[in-house]
């Protein structure tokens, strides 16, 4: 059995030409998709700015093979955004991410008297 790491992964892109019908929806649902909403979750937050209408942010967290590495975390978040944001009828460019291996990434503690 291969060793499991949690990723969390968070994925960018740019709307693209809108449907009047998703622009309205989105525009009516950004109060929802703001800085409150942002979490990581298996199914993913989407979080964007009304005005202007033109990025977002989606934030996953990914359980996968270590040995597959932040690579597959990636490809696998950005298929979830995919089959979400077509979901939502909206169409996207320029998916990107940034990936986090929870399992690997150094805390730095101060010493209990700095804190």
């Amino acid at each position: 059995m291969s060793e499991k790491h949690t990723y969390r992964v968070i994925v960018r892109g740019s709307w693209d030409g809108l449907t009047d019908e998703a622009r309205a929806r989105l525009l009516a649902e950004a109060a929802d998709h703001g800085m409150p909403s942002m979490r990581f979750t298996e199914e993913g937050t989407l979080s964007y700015e009304a005005s202007p209408l033109k990025h977002f942010s989606m934030r996953y967290v990914v359980v996968s093979d270590a040995e597959d590495g932040e690579e597959m975390a990636a490809a696998l978040a950005e298929e979830r955004a995919e089959a979400t944001l077509r979901g939502l009828g909206c169409d996207f460019r320029g998916l990107r991410s940034t990936v986090t291996d929870l399992d690997t990434m150094k805390i730095n503690h101060k010493p209990a008297s700095r804190r």
